[in-house]
C-alpha cells in the first residue's frame, strides 16, 4: 500500500509549545489518519535541476509532554510524493517566505498545499481587510506626518500603531498623544504603519474565530494580561470559551466567502468589541488547540474531512 505523505513546513521544531500549537493538533489528526509527517523549515527547501526537495525529520507526535516530538529519521524528501503540505511557519512575512511561495507555486497544481502559495502572497494579512473597512475602527496607513498629526486629533488621541508586516502582537503600541519624534523613529523603521481608533474594550479580550473551508467554526476569546493591549497567547494573554455573536457571524461570513473565493482554506479573523481589527491570519493561523482545550470540539477532523 502506497504510502500517505503530510509534510510541514514550519518554524523551529524545537521551539513548538505543544500545549497550545495548532500545527500538533493538525499532525496528531493526520496521523490518526495513516500519515507519515515530515517536517521542515523554510531554510531546508531547494529547487534542484527540476526537482523540489526539502530537508526533511520524517517524526512522530505522541501525547508525552516531555517527548512529544520524536524524530525518526532525516531525508531530503522530494515534495512532489506528498499527499498535502501545509505551510505553517510563523510570519515575519520576508522575502524568505516570499521565496518558498514561489518554488511551492511549482508542486500546488499536483499536490494539496494549505494555505495555497500564490493566495498567501495576495492575501495579505493586514491589508486585506480594508476589503471590509466598514466593519473596523477608523483607520489609517501612512508615513505623511501632517496626515497621522490630524488622525490623532480627530480621535482625541489614544492610537494604536502596528507596523503592516508584524506578527504576534510585535511593536504594537498604545500611543496616548501625538510624539513627532516617536513616531518618525516608528516610520524609519516600519515604513507604512497602521493607524487605528484605540478600542477600551481590549481589556475585556478579543475574539479569534476560526474559519475552515469558507465556514465559519467557532471562536475563543484571548484576554491581554493585566496592563496590556495584547491579546496574544504568546504575550500572556489568556483564553476562554466565547460565543459568536450575530453580527459578527454576518460580518465572518462575508470575509469566508471572499477568502474561499481567494482559494484560502484555512484563516483566524480577529474582533474587539463586535469590531473587525484588521488582522486576518492566513499564514500560520492559530488557535485550533485551545479551541480543542476549552470546548473539547476537535476542528483538525473538519479540517482533514473537508480537503
Amino acid at each position: 500500500m502506497k504510502k500517505k505523505i503530510l509534510a510541514i513546513q514550519g518554524s523551529e521544531i524545537n521551539k513548538i509549545n505543544y500545549k497550545t500549537d495548532t500545527s500538533i493538533l493538525l499532525g496528531l489528526e493526520a496521523q490518526k489518519r495513516k500519515f507519515d509527517i515530515y517536517y521542515y523549515e523554510p531554510k531546508d527547501l531547494s529547487y534542484n535541476n527540476g526537482k523540489i526537495l526539502a530537508k526533511s525529520s520524517k517524526i512522530y507526535i505522541s501525547n508525552e509532554y516531555m517527548y512529544p516530538i520524536k524524530k525518526i529519521k532525516s531525508t531530503n524528501l522530494d515534495l512532489s510524493k506528498v499527499k498535502i503540505l501545509l505551510i505553517r511557519n510563523e510570519p515575519p512575512f520576508n522575502q524568505q517566505y516570499i521565496n518558498t511561495t514561489f518554488i511551492l507555486d511549482r508542486l500546488s497544481k499536483n499536490i494539496k498545499i494549505i494555505n495555497h502559495p500564490k493566495s498567501i502572497r495576495e492575501v495579505p494579512e493586514k491589508l486585506f481587510s480594508l476589503k471590509f473597512i466598514k466593519f473596523m475602527p477608523p483607520t489609517l496607513i501612512s508615513e505623511n506626518l501632517g496626515e497621522i498629526k490630524t488622525f490623532f486629533e480627530k480621535h482625541r488621541n489614544n492610537i494604536v500603531i502596528k507596523p503592516i508586516e508584524g506578527y504576534s502582537g510585535n511593536d504594537v503600541r498604545l500611543i496616548k498623544k501625538f510624539d513627532k519624534k516617536k513616531i518618525t523613529k516608528y516610520l524609519k523603521k516600519y515604513n507604512h504603519i497602521i493607524f487605528q481608533k484605540y478600542i477600551a474594550k481590549i481589556s475585556r479580550g478579543d475574539k479569534r474565530i476560526f474559519i475552515i473551508n469558507g465556514k465559519v467554526m467557532g471562536a475563543i476569546s484571548r484576554i491581554p494580561r493585566k496592563g496590556s493591549i495584547l491579546s496574544n497567547m504568546s504575550k500572556g494573554a489568556y483564553a476562554k470559551k466565547i460565543d459568536i455573536n450575530s453580527k459578527e457571524l454576518l460580518i465572518s461570513k462575508k470575509i469566508a466567502t471572499e477568502l474561499k473565493k481567494n482559494n484560502i482554506y484555512f484563516a483566524g479573523i480577529d474582533f474587539v468589541n463586535g469590531k473587525l481589527i484588521g488582522d486576518i491570519n492566513v499564514t500560520s493561523p492559530t488557535g485550533l488547540k485551545t479551541y480543542y482545550d476549552l470546548t473539547g470540539i476537535n476542528l483538525a477532523e473538519y479540517f482533514f474531512d473537508n480537503i
